[in-house]
């Protein structure tokens, strides 16, 4: 029998001494409960992803000495950590370390480089050739890091045909909207096809615009989930899993066998059955997923306050809502900024949201500004009509308002724009694109009105009925509807998910939606707002394309698929 734990923690990408600390503290919980193995996700020690970080030598010579202080803190205990390794030409390797009783057994270097989407360890990295085998108390027990076990004939069923009974990857797999079920439909074909135990270590955190979930696991040889960890939280996942003794170590070429000493336990130990968490459902999933990223984003960069534009729509209050979730409502301040175009139905809405939320809310009017503005420039735009010019002047008067906020007193300015919004350009650079985090700039306006109604039963009609039967409108002239510029959302929406998320086809999209003149003037949106998009803040990724790392489209860029 033999008990392993997976330090399910969040770890700070270049906090080494933090990240120590809390491998440390794990490694100490772990022992209280006389584990055998315990195991952490993929570069534990730097934070994940470290990215042009790993470009400094001093930094990878710091993660190494980090990884020799952790080595002597595993008394009685096996420790399988992630960590940046290096070899002597300096180059460098993800790596996995096995540690036991203050030693160093063996590392493991990660064979398959992920090198599509977020992914960049090709920029990096090497491909590790070293495959080990690691027998502890005559169980023969491989690793491997995240990628590894996606790959079919990779280093993981080099393993399993040398015989092991136990496999040990340690992963750091962003979130997007369901992608436990892509993880748990692997592993399960995996495990079913070669027979062992497939213990999955994965991260949980924010980092910059990606969001770990964690839902690390335990399976056995039928594919049976027999312990999961909560999703988007810190957890200790356990199990007690009973493997019998290897008939030999016979070896595969390519493959070593190291020996890890038994432990001895000197009390008796009851049986321990893993817990298996249940999944959130969707929208909850999306809604944590949100709160995490926007909260790690907020505490690892020092801030301690957050501003939020409140127009008394559904964006600005749900932008609201996640912000008071991820770090209370006495470090959110809500700024209502009304002009001659605001309706007092909305002014009313924004700060009845404030009232709801508990959140501090402060008034600056802005027609006074923007009659300067006009009154500034009537000579050069004497007898032009208003357009575009004068709506996105007060965007931007927002925007700098915010910002002022922001030099004054520290705040982190959350922007407010959705993924429809902003795929098609439908934002204004400098305004209401102004601020240090964008929460929603991955969610589809959709999607915002399933979370806005979720948020409202699960706390209670906060944000205002008014709010999600009003016709979304950005108040910028009279009588202002954002259908007036874009398709209805629900028709916009399908579009975006298939050109965006899909790389399909205008053609392939229209054997759908029948009406190929809005499929070709959505997508001329989406190409030629590349330049808004790409001076955007970061925001969290929830769906399997977001703009950012996912999506690297050319500024320049004459191609025209329509």
């Amino acid at each position: 029998m033999l008990r392993i734990v997976l330090a399910q923690i969040n770890t700070t990408v270049g906090d080494l001494e933090g990240n120590y600390q809390k491998i440390i503290d794990y490694i100490l919980r772990g022992r209280q409960v006389s584990v055998d193995v315990i195991v952490f996700p993929e570069i534990a020690v730097t934070g994940y992803p470290p990215e042009d970080l790993l470009l400094k030598k001093y930094f990878v010579a710091d993660n190494i000495k980090i990884l020799k202080k952790i080595i002597v803190q595993t008394t009685n205990i096996t420790a399988i950590v992630g960590f940046v390794d290096r070899n002597k030409k300096g180059e460098l390797f993800n790596a996995a370390a096995v540690m036991d009783n203050k030693k160093l057994i063996g590392v493991y270097h990660k064979e398959a480089l992920p090198n599509y989407g977020v992914f960049d360890e090709k920029r990096y990295f090497l491909a590790g050739e070293n495959n080990p085998i690691f027998v502890l108390d005559h169980m023969k027990m491989g690793v491997s890091i995240c990628e590894d076990i996606w790959t079919p004939h990779g280093p993981c069923e080099a393993q399993a045909k040398a015989g092991v009974q136990i496999l040990i990857n340690i992963s750091a797999s962003p979130y997007h909207f369901e992608k436990w079920k892509e993880r748990e439909k692997i592993l399960r074909q995996w495990v079913k096809k070669h027979k062992v135990f497939v213990c999955y270590s994965n991260l949980v955190g924010g980092q910059d615009e990606l969001v770990f979930d964690g839902s690390s696991m335990i399976l056995n040889p039928q594919g049976k989930i027999v312990a999961r960890g909560l999703q988007f939280e810190e957890d200790l996942v356990i199990a007690d899993i009973d493997v019998r003794p290897a008939r030999g170590t016979k070896r595969l070429r390519g493959l070593q066998v190291l020996s890890i000493p038994k432990i001895v336990h000197q009390e008796s130990r009851l049986p321990i059955r893993g817990k298996v968490v249940p999944h959130l459902q969707p929208i909850e999933e999306m809604f944590k997923a949100l709160v995490l990223g926007t909260r790690d984003y907020v505490i690892k960069n020092g801030f301690k306050k957050v501003a939020v534009g409140l127009s008394g729509g559904i964006d600005s209050s749900l932008v609201a809502v996640i912000a008071k979730e991820a770090i209370g409502k006495e470090n959110v301040v809500g700024i209502t900024m009304p002009s001659q175009f605001s309706s007092s139905e909305t002014q009313s809405d924004a700060k009845q949201l404030a009232k709801n939320l508990g959140i501090r809310c402060v008034e600056v009017p802005i027609k006074a500004i923007f009659d300067s503005y006009v009154q500034a420039l009537k000579n050069d735009f004497a007898g032009l009509p208003f357009n575009i010019t004068e709506e996105n002047l007060q965007a931007r008067i927002r925007g700098d308002i915010l910002m002022a906020f922001s030099n004054k007193f520290g705040w982190l300015v959350l922007t407010t724009g959705n993924k429809s919004e902003i795929a098609v350009g439908y934002c204004t650079l400098y305004g209401d694109m102004s601020g240090g985090f964008a929460v929603i700039k991955d969610v589809p306006k959709t999607t915002i009105y399933a979370m806005a109604e979720f948020v409202n039963k699960k706390f209670g009609n906060v944000i205002p009925e008014s709010v999600l039967k009003r016709a979304p409108t950005a108040e910028l002239k009279e009588n202002q509807k954002d259908q007036d510029t874009l398709p209805p959302y629900e028709v916009l929406d399908p579009i975006l998910q298939a050109y965006v998320e899909e790389h399909r086809s205008l053609f392939d999209i229209a054997k759908k939606t029948k009406d190929m003149k809005t499929i070709q003037d959505v997508v001329k949106m989406v190409d030629r707002s590349e330049y808004k998009r790409r001076q955007a803040p970061p925001g969290v990724k929830i769906t399997p394309r977001a703009f950012g790392k996912d999506w690297r489209l050319p500024i320049t860029n004459k191609y025209k698929g329509y």
